[in-house]
Order: structure tokens, then sequence, then C-alpha cells
């Protein structure tokens, strides 16, 4: 990317505001209360709509805004919990302005207000589509702690283990596999392919203030790769003076003739606002260490080792009371290992698969908020990464590397409301670049002779392995209308995309995409809403996360490619919905009910060509007929008490070819056609919770390639069924007035762990499946001024 032209887009972000500044003008304070059932609600954000200008309650729910202009406005009060509401109010110049807010409990979070469904916040009721939100507290109870483990309990979502050395994750979303996916980092899709490879398991929960997650075709709104749907990550937001510090440390690998891995995790995130609420500045940091765990005794990882440190920020400034700037950052620094001898030096072994990340991100926004219905926002953001590798066995010198990306989006969006339509409108540069190199190395085998004597050896300098260029060219519009009882959303979106192949120029191609999207929202009665929705999607033929990781062993390495000629895949999604929520038996109740199905135009599909000299075999990602994806989500959520909440999914689905693939197989593989979750959340009493979960995983079709023959034969295998069920106790208490939290738990308790790993050198990597960990017994601290 032109240096110049980026740091123009700053500039040009920073100087807006000077055409949007506003002159003096006349302010006076307005003074209010927050309650629920006659008690007061600490920490309500009070927000008045369409301006900068905000507040949180304090411990007795009291709340000041200060400096407000005079005239008339929405205040918006939302808490955690319960129902958002709002007045309408007209501040005058005669006396002062007091506001009382009186809140319904909304424990199911059935009116959470969300983003991702059409990038405009709104209640989760009135989203045209479905939303699944995992907040913090949702993730502390499944003791979450990289953004991996939150996804197993959101319907549709699963995550899976993919490489039995590096421990390489992917999710999928409605049957199809991770790369169908678009992850976005506050909205912003600078999640890239190189990024994704390990992605789900670098970004720890800390920095994390909720994930959102819509299924089904989001290219409409987001671009390329958003078929299977998106998973938005929001980090923390400073809105008030709070601290937060946690400890933990755990055994992994509680099981009978197996020597448990440890692993120690600190984070914390810490809010600072400043006196006048103009300036805010959010810190969050993490640091993991966890030991390589030996399932079988054999010597080799099935479980890597790994190091992980992530520190962030968000600032806040609000320039005046219709202009606000947002600069976040973060860095991630990860080291994992998986293999043997973890003592030797990679190429002193005879099986390592090692990364080193160093991940770097920055975002800058403005807002500015026009009249009382409108919004522009401009933003530029970008993220850079550099990882060492080596994917290498029998002590080979040849299979070190060094990749280098850089991702960043330049763009601007206008929403506005107009009475019962609303009109949404972006423009974007999406810009990926690419370099991926095979480090040179000396061959010992092959000396090199001056009269006799060596005088050192053959030696490969540095090679381009890959390297892509990818930009792409977006607009995107949307127009929203309410009737009655019914409401209509209508968008589409135009992609220009241009991929440079810089090595040997057979990657290069180019395309215009023209993306709709079309949905309905009928509130069919009170507590009834019924939804449907079609989009059109698509993948460009780019290199994937999946191509930038090579799975080793002692017989053989696996790599993907891109064949020549590959054209993009193009997806048509349907999805029908029924979502209830009211009363049963006197007791919150919601239950989703969600058909979803998605046809895949010159579907990709990879096979295994055959074995080179040097041991690899490359699979070939080329167009196939066709593909579709069909199934249901199921979702339930009860407060059998109100410190007693049930939350439960369960999908059934179906995905195939319309030919054989890989060995002969219609069905897509690694794909169970059942599986599901639930959650339960009791708090016993103000100082006790208790706290119960589990994942069932049905049985699957795996490929398994026999190293131990010559021919590396391979045949499908069908996997057990696995259910992984946790347990967690905390307790609250405060000492000297310090409130702290104690807990302690089990992951798996049951161990439903695969029991026929490969073993030694020669073992296939790729033959690994069900839960990501054995039996887990962990106990830690919180402390934190949010209890």
């Amino acid at each position: 990317m032109n240096f110049n032209f980026f740091a123009f887009s700053v500039i040009l972000i920073l100087m807006s505001n000077l055409l949007c500044s506003a002159g003096t003008v006349t302010t006076k304070p307005i003074q209010g209360k927050v309650t629920c059932n006659n008690q007061p609600v600490p920490y309500a954000n009070i927000i008045i709509k369409n301006t900068t200008i905000g507040s949180v309650t304090n411990v007795d729910g009291t709340f000041t805004l200060d400096d407000i202009p005079l005239g008339d406005y929405t205040i918006i009060a939302k808490a955690l919990g319960y129902k958002t509401t709002q007045q309408t109010v007209t501040l005058g110049s005669s006396t002062n302005l007091t506001l009382n807010f009186h809140l319904e409990e909304d424990i199911l979070g059935i009116e959470q207000v969300v983003i991702t469904a059409d990038r405009n916040e709104k209640k989760r009721t009135e989203a045209s589509s479905i939303v699944n939100t995992l907040t913090p507290k949702q993730l502390d109870n499944i003791q979450a702690v990289v953004l991996s483990d939150g996804l197993n309990y959101l319907p549709g979502l699963r995550t899976e283990t993919n490489c039995q050395n590096c421990g390489m994750v992917a999710v999928r979303m409605n049957g199809l596999p991770g790369d169908y996916s678009q992850i976005l980092i506050n909205s912003r899709p600078i999640f890239s392919g190189l990024v994704g490879v390990y992605g789900l398991e670098l970004f720890p929960v800390s920095m994390i203030d909720r994930l959102e997650v819509i299924r089904g075709g989001g290219s409409a709104l987001y671009g390329s790769n958003a078929i299977a749907g998106t998973i938005n990550i929001i980090t923390k937001e400073p809105v008030n003076n709070s601290y937060q510090v946690q400890a933990q440390t755990g055994a992994i690998g509680v099981i009978k003739d197996a020597n448990a891995a440890q692993e120690n995790v600190l984070n914390f995130n810490t809010s600072i606002v400043s006196p006048d609420k103009n300036t805010g500045l959010a810190i969050y940091g993490t640091y993991r260490d966890r030991d390589y765990f030996d399932a079988n005794g054999d010597g080799y990882s099935e479980l890597m080792k790994l190091n992980n440190m992530a520190l962030g920020s968000r600032l806040t400034h609000r320039i005046n009371y219709k202009n606000k700037i947002v600069l976040d950052y973060f860095m991630i620094d990860e080291k994992r290992r998986g293999g043997n001898e973890f003592d030797n030096l990679y190429h002193e072994t005879d099986l390592t698969e090692a990364v080193h990340h160093k991940i770097t991100t920055g975002a800058l926004t403005h807002e500015y908020f026009i009249g009382s219905t409108g919004t522009l926002s401009s933003y530029v953001s970008a993220q850079a990464v550099d990882r060492d590798s080596y994917y290498g066995a029998e002590k080979s010198l040849a299979d070190y590397g060094n990749t280098k990306g850089l991702t960043y989006t330049i763009g601007s969006q206008y929403k506005g409301n107009f009475g019962k339509n609303t009109l949404i409108a972006s423009l974007e540069i999406i810009g990926d670049l690419l370099k991926d190199k095979k480090l040179g190395y000396p061959d010992y085998s092959k000396p090199v002779y001056d009269e006799g004597e060596i005088i050192g050896f053959e030696h490969f300098n540095n090679s381009i392995v890959a390297h892509q260029d990818k930009y792409i060219y977006g607009g995107f519009f949307q127009f929203n209308y309410a009737f009655n009882k019914l409401k209509l959303s209508a968008g589409a979106r135009v992609d220009h995309y241009n991929i440079k192949d810089l090595v040997n120029g057979t990657g290069n191609t180019s395309g215009t995409v023209f993306s709709p999207r079309f949905s309905a929202l009928y509130n069919a009665r009170k507590n009834l809403q019924i939804r449907g929705s079609y989009s059109q999607g698509y993948r460009a033929p780019q290199i994937f996360d999946e191509d930038l990781h090579i799975s080793a062993s002692g017989s053989r390495q696996v790599a993907h490619r891109n064949a020549a000629g590959l054209k993009q895949e193009t997806s048509h999604s349907f999805m029908l919905s029924a979502d209830y929520n009211g009363l049963l038996f006197g007791r919150s109740f919601s239950i989703l009910g969600e058909t979803f199905y998605t046809f895949l135009n010159d579907a990709f599909s990879s096979t295994p060509g055959e074995v080179d000299e040097n041991g690899l075999v490359t699979y070939y990602r080329e167009n196939v007929k066709g593909a579709a994806v069909q199934g249901i989500n199921l979702e339930a959520n009860i407060s059998i008490k109100k410190n007693l909440i049930f939350n439960m999914g369960y999908t059934i689905q179906q995905s195939e070819y319309e030919e054989p693939q890989e060995l002969g197989e219609k069905s897509f593989l690694r794909t169970p056609d059942h599986y599901g979750f639930f959650t339960l959340d009791w708090d016993i009493n103000k100082k006790w919770c208790f706290v119960t979960t589990g994942q069932y995983t049905g049985s699957m079709k795996i490929a398994y390639y026999n190293q131990s023959n010559d021919d590396g034969a391979g045949e499908i295998r069908n996997t057990q069924q696995f259910f992984d069920m946790g347990v967690k106790l905390e307790y609250k208490l405060n000492i000297s007035k310090l409130p702290l939290k104690l807990f302690a738990g089990t992951r798996n308790i049951f161990n439903s762990f695969q029991t026929d790993f490969e073993v030694g050198t020669d073992r296939d990597p790729t033959y690994i499946y069900g839960p990501s960990l054995p039996r887990m017994i962990y106990l830690g601290l919180k402390i934190s001024d949010l209890y």
C-alpha cells in the first residue's frame, strides 16, 4: 500500500472535525436516577441519542449529564440484564432538568442492542436478522480464555482442531468450513487469511466487550468470505472508571497414564474516564503460558506448547457534543510449538511445527452526528503480521519460513433515520498484502571441494512461496422500511476485486461482484417474530488461511494451493426463522427455530495430488459443479428462577457436494450432522454461584491416511460421538473492602476425548477430531470493582 495514501487518510479523518465543529452555545445539566423495582441500577449507560454525550450511573443509580446545549433530545438508558428504554425531553433555559428512568428486567438479554445485523445500532428484537451475542459474563461462565473457547456456545457454530502438531483451530458455521466465515474487529474486515490460520486462539477474551454473530450470507454487508456468516469482535469501551484482574492456573490431561500439562493465565482490563467525561481510555492485557500434552505416551504432543502475550487499548475523545474520535491499538505476540524433543532446536528434532506471530493492529474512527437522526463515520484500520515458522521433520534445515502480511480498510459510512425509513450507505477500500518465503539453508549432504578439500557446502537461497496483493473497492447500501407489523430490508454491495500474483502471474485475476440482500421481519404477535431472508455472497480465488499452513510428518507433508484457472465461488442463502419471547409458567422464556439452505455455485473443493520426491502432497483447490448445506438451528433460554438460567442450542444439518470429492466422498468431511450445547447458571446466593456447561458433537466422517504404507493409502472413517461437560463454582468475598472472587472447576469432566491418535514421526497430523481438551482442572482469583 502506498504510505502517502494511508497517511492522507489518517489526516483526512483528524481534520474532518474542523468542518463539523459547533460554535459556542448555552448549556445546562441533566440529572436523574435509574431504578428497577425501587432499587438503584448501578453502571447503567445514559446516552443522548445522536450526540457524543453520555454518562454512567453511580452505585446509587444516580447520574449527571453536563454541558447539554438547549433543545429537544431523546435520552436512552440501558444496562446489561435490563430492557433499554428512552425518553424525549426539552431542555430549556429557565430550570435544570431532573429525569428518572424505571427499567424492566431482561434476564435473558432478549432486547440487547446490537450493531452487526445491518451495521446500525438497534435492539436485537428489532433487527431483521437473528443476532446471537456472548457477553463477558457468559464468557466467564464457560471459563473462556481465548475467542475459540466461546464460539462453541452459540447455535450453529462449532470449533475444531485441524492439526495434531500445531493445534490449528477453525470455526464451522451452519456446516460450512472456517474460511466461509468473516471475522470482524469492531465491524472492520481486517482479520486476514494469515491471521486466520491461528487467529481464533490468538485473541484473548480480556479484550472482548461482546461477540456478535450472524448466521447466513453477509457478503452484501461485509464483502468476500461472509457466506456462512459473520463474527464481530467488539472491544471494550471506556465508559466509567473500573478495573479487573484475574489469575488462573490449571492442569490439562488429568487422566490415567498421562502427565498433565500446566497452564497459567493472567489477564486484566481497566478503564479511566476524565472528570469532564470528554476523554476515556480502556487498557487490557493477557499473558498465557501452557506446556505441551502427550495423550498416548509416544513422546509427541497432541496439545502444543504455547506462550501468548497481548496488550491493547481504546482511546475515545469527545471533541464536542456532535463529534467524537476513537483510537484503537493492540499487539499480540504468540509462540506455539508441537512435535517432540522440545528442549532441542527445531531442526534437531524428529518432528516440529512451530510458529511465532507478532501482530500489530490500529484503527482510527471519526463520528459526526448530523441533526437528530444521522451519523457519518470515517475510518481507517490496519493490521500488520510478521510470522516466523517451521514445518519440518527428520532434522530438516529446509523448512524454516517467514510470512509478512498487511491488511487495511479505509472507508466512510452514512446512516440516517427518516421516520419509518432507514438508509445506510458506505464506501470502502480493502487491501490485503501477503509475502510468504522459505528461508535459505546449507545442504550438508552436498559438500563443495577445492583441490580435494571440503571448503563448504551447497547453499539454497531464500525462495518466495507466495506473494499476493489483493485490493477490493466496494460500495454498500441498505434501505429499511417499517409498516405496522412488517419491516422490510433491501440492500446490495458492489465489489471490484483485483488479485495480483507477484511470483509468476498465474494467479492474477479480477472481477466485479454484485451481492444483493433481502430480509423481512414480521411481528406476528406481541411475543412472536417471523424472519426470512435471501442473500448472495462470494469468495474470490485468493490465498486462504489453510494455504499458509503445512501439516508435517516424517513420511509426508501436506500443503494447499489454488489450481490454475480457479474462478470465484458464488453462494445463494435462504433462511426462515420463528422467535418466541415471553413467559412460560410465569418464567421468562425464549425459543428460536431457524431453517437454513445455502447453495454454492462453482464450489471450491480440494483434492490431493501425487506425493512428490520430497514427500510433499499438494491439495489443489478447484471449482466443482456445486454443493449444498441445509439444516435447522434450535435455541432455547429459560429463567427457571430469577437466579437460575438455562440456555441450550442444537443443530441438525447436512452438507454435501453434488459429485464425489476426496476419497470418493460426497459429504463435507469433519462436519457432524448433529451438535449442540447447554449452559446452566445458578446464583445460589449473593456469594456463591454454580455453573455447568456441556457440548455434544455427533459422529462425523474424516479422512485417514495410513503413513506406514508406502502408497499412503487413504480411507474414510466415522468418528465416535462426544459429550464434553464442565462444572465451575465461584465464591465472592470482600477483604478490607477489596472485592474478590475465588473460582475452581473442571472442563471435560468425563474426559470425552479422542483415543486413537496417530503415533510417532510418521503420524497423520490431520487425523484429529472431537473436543480440543482432555479433562482439565483449574482454579483462580479475580479482583474487580464491578461485582
